[in-house]
């Protein structure tokens, strides 16, 4: 029987040396470190939104709509109607039908401006950037509300100079006519185009989020004008008195029921859904994944 030999002693490690040489130095960047805000967010959104060609043609075809569409319809009345027949009437009213039909475009507008980074995997670099999910929606809205503010209003201003200038026989509008035909309608406009970015968040679908937001603003009236019985009255007069057209026809006093909202309530009622709805999709984005 052999015996067992004892194990070899290990060598001892090397000590490395270092290479002679010369040393070099670090890199600071010339580019001084700064903690992101929402200014930085602001700024990046507005890079966004200015530099994609949708915006430009969609925003164009807006003006195109509420300027050409409000020109033509006070152009058609001045020249078919007697000053005594317009003596009544409220010249800021005949830009109500371009801005009705324009507001399909902010509506598509606010949706792509946040659904369409969905569509092509650009959030994930957006929250890359910005990890605060509130703040870049927050940053979306800021910039999305103001340019469709300012667009809106300079649109529906010259509509209503023009058809002032237009309808010579027409009465003149008081200080309060023209606060609520320009400013109050361009601020529900913006509004509307605000819920329609926040449903995008939401629905994270172009498509599907757009049918929705033309489902909110048309189906109300269509579905209330085929109520002929008599136990769905009350129902027929609420989805019209609230239906996002007519609302948009009180800022120019000229409701299609004697009830419901008036004066300033189409904006209070319309910023109160648009918070609430933000609200949600703020809950949302930070319990879904990107």
């Amino acid at each position: 029987m052999s015996t067992p030999q004892p194990p070899m002693p290990q060598a001892a490690a090397p000590n490395w040396q270092a290479a002679p040489g010369p040393s070099f130095p670090t890199y600071n960047s010339p580019i001084p470190v700064v903690r992101t805000h929402l200014g930085h967010a602001i700024a990046s959104e507005w890079t966004k939104i200015r530099s994609v060609r949708s915006t430009m043609w969609t925003l164009g075809v807006f003006v195109l709509l509420v300027v050409g569409i409000g020109l033509a319809a006070g152009a058609l009345v001045a020249a078919n109607s007697s000053p005594e027949s317009l003596a009544p009437e409220n010249p800021l009213s005949f830009g109500f039908f371009g801005l009705l039909l324009g507001s399909m475009c902010i509506i598509t507008l606010g949706v792509l401006t946040t659904a369409s980074e969905y569509g092509t995997g650009m959030i994930r670099t957006t929250m890359v950037a910005c990890p605060s999910r509130g703040r870049v929606l927050a940053a979306k809205a800021i910039v999305f509300f103001s340019v469709a503010f300012v667009v809106t209003l300079a649109s529906a201003l010259l509509v209503a100079v023009a058809d002032v200038a237009l309808l010579d026989g027409a009465r003149e509008p008081s200080g309060g006519e023209w606060l609520k035909g320009t400013v109050g309608i361009s601020l529900y406009i913006a509004l509307l185009g605000l819920l329609s970015l926040v449903v995008g968040s939401v629905v994270r679908h172009s498509a599907g989020a757009i049918t929705l937001m033309i489902g909110l603003v048309l189906a109300p009236l269509v579905i209330a004008l085929f109520m002929f019985s008599a136990s769905l009255e009350s129902l027929r007069e609420a989805l019209v008195e609230y239906s996002i057209p007519n609302q948009l026809s009180v800022f120019y006093s000229n409701s299609l029921t004697e009830s419901g909202p008036s004066g300033w309530d189409p904006l209070w009622i319309i910023l109160g859904v648009t918070a609430a709805a933000f609200a949600g999709a703020i809950a949302l984005l930070e319990k879904r994944d990107v």
